[in-house]
């Protein structure tokens, strides 16, 4: 394999040891084992588990989709976040590998030039095309992160997210309306609602800024 060991074969083995054993399991030797290489070999094609993490960070959009080009601005971009969420929840610890981090390899800046341009077509300056772009993606990345991230302690010993969330609910119900008035009232609102339901009215709100920049003109 030395012979045709390439950056872009190194981060396909990255994603597929990511696939199989997460984040946390990922490393340059298990990375060399998946191309039946020594890990020597991989140092000649990236530095250190930083840059590989990089290279993996744009293979991960590899296959990333964009919607249709066709409706208003807010609705293509309301298509994309979504799409962007599931294409995350599809590949395992995929948002630990590219929150914050800011690489610029060919698929991210495929993605990014597309985007700008619907933006700018859409009557947003250049300026906030560029922060919207970043607030949104920043946004999904965020929801993702929570999303796979324990409730609770008990979640990892097998308690549902569901039965913690009840249980919240219910811990919050009893405290003492006099001290908590807020909490009490807003119990099942705080405890009860999906994340499906909550990355929904979140994206909105993100979105009616985003619209409220557009129509001032910038």
């Amino acid at each position: 394999m030395d012979g045709a060991l390439t950056r872009e074969a190194i981060a396909r083995a990255a994603r597929r040891v990511l696939e199989q054993e997460g984040i946390a399991g990922l490393s340059m030797r298990k990375v060399a084992a998946e191309l039946d290489v020594k890990a020597a070999s991989l140092y000649w094609h990236v530095r250190n588990k930083e840059e590989l993490l990089d290279l993996l960070a744009d293979e991960l959009l590899a296959d990333a989709e964009a919607p249709p080009r066709e409706g208003p601005w807010r609705d293509q971009f309301r298509e994309y976040c979504v799409i962007y969420r599931q294409h995350l929840h599809g590949i395992r610890d995929s948002a630990k590998v590219v929150c914050g981090r800011f690489v610029l390899g060919p698929n991210i800046l495929r993605l990014l030039e597309e985007q700008l341009d619907r933006l700018r077509e859409a009557g947003f300056s250049p300026e906030d095309a560029a922060l919207a772009t970043y607030t949104l993606s920043a946004y999904v990345q965020g929801v993702v992160l929570q999303e796979t991230a324990p409730l609770a302690a008990a979640e990892t010993t097998g308690t549902s997210r569901g039965e913690i969330a009840a249980a919240a609910g219910a811990e919050l119900r009893a405290l003492p309306p006099d001290r908590y008035p807020n909490l009490t009232e807003l119990a099942d609102v705080i405890s009860g609602p999906a994340m499906e339901a909550r990355f929904r009215y979140g994206l909105e709100r993100v979105l009616d800024g985003l619209e409220a920049r557009r129509t001032a003109g910038g």
